[in-house]
């Protein structure tokens, strides 16, 4: 972004948020492919003293499939801060939404949000220990426990940025002919889920943000949020961690996971009418198949390093063998 345009923005920031300047104050991180940039700013006589701008202006040559894919993305994490965010409460804290412009048909989209460090959120890890990792899962479960059996418009229809239907460019590229053919079996048991909630649709460790001096956890970055399976949310973030089990499947953490949700369930208005038994059972089910549908999405999107996945790989076997697809070459 040139400084003029910048200088621009903050002067629409401050008005937008009631400040009397806003400043800017460093770059955060370039965003994907020079979308844009996520940076903080200080504000003089805001509701806040800090806050972080999202910025994104697609590259005018930027088209096709997964280009549409991303600008879809920024309206429906707009649409979720504008929208939804404001359901969250600590249990899976969100960033209050200060201001926000623009859209597709703009080209542009600006989101002003609260600053989770300056709320004391400060911790990031890419390997969250056993206690970081109990809290990033009792965020999950607590997202999946506010808004089961809900759809919210503005959303995906489907969550996550890796669900097959988004991904039908790489499914032709993937060498392995079992993980092809079970790629549709796959998608059809995830979106049979009988028990929908919303799901984050990113949430690596990376999009977690971690208490220093307690267990509270905020996540970020909401721009495949949408309905869909709990569980895909809880096997990525579990996928790929050196103490994973040799079989793939974390019982212990899924555990752990469950806890929280029964949890945050009995805490809903409607706790009584909810057969939680039934929930965990279709959910406990669908955690391998979830697992089996993120590692169809690497065997396609990175080829190369999908050969030296050699865990995943095994994996595929074993759910070939128990789903019944044919034999691989």
């Amino acid at each position: 972004m040139s400084s003029f345009d910048r200088s621009r923005l903050l002067s629409w920031i401050a008005d937008a948020v009631g400040a009397r300047t806003a400043r800017y104050s460093g770059t955060i991180q370039a965003l994907w492919a020079g979308y844009g940039e996520l940076f903080r700013i200080e504000l003089d006589g805001g509701p806040m003293p800090r806050a972080i701008v999202k910025w994104v202006r697609p590259p005018h040559d930027d088209d096709g499939v997964s280009a549409d894919r991303k600008r879809r993305s920024f309206d429906v994490e707009t649409t979720f801060y504008r929208t939804t965010a404001s359901r969250c409460d600590d249990s899976c804290r969100v960033a209050a939404l200060l201001a926000a412009r623009g859209g597709a048909r703009d080209g542009e989209w600006v989101l002003v949000l609260e600053d989770l460090d300056a709320a004391g959120y400060t911790g990031r890890t890419g390997e969250p220990d056993d206690d970081l990792l109990d809290a990033a899962l009792g965020w999950l479960a607590s997202f999946h426990a506010r808004f089961l059996g809900e759809s919210i418009d503005g959303l995906w229809d489907t969550g996550t940025y890796w669900h097959l239907g988004t991904r039908l460019d790489e499914l032709a590229l993937i060498e392995d002919r079992v993980l092809r053919d079970l790629a549709p079996i796959v998608a059809d048991r995830l979106a049979g889920v009988r028990h929908r909630t919303i799901v984050h649709g990113d949430a690596k460790p990376a999009n977690f943000c971690f208490r220093q001096e307690s267990a509270g956890v905020a996540a970020v970055d909401f721009q495949y949020v949408g309905s869909g399976c709990a569980m895909s949310d809880v096997a990525y973030l579990l996928y790929g961690r050196d103490d994973e089990p040799a079989d793939g499947i974390d019982h212990a953490r899924l555990d752990i996971y469950f806890r929280h949700l029964r949890r945050e369930l009995a805490l809903r208005p409607d706790a009584r009418a909810l057969d939680v038994d039934a929930i965990e059972a279709e959910w406990r089910s669908l955690y391998p198949i979830a697992r089996l549908d993120f590692c169809r999405f690497l065997a396609g999107w990175s080829p190369q390093g999908w050969r030296h996945d050699h865990r995943g790989q095994r994996f595929v076997r074993t759910m070939a063998n128990l789903i019944g697809a044919p034999a691989g070459r």
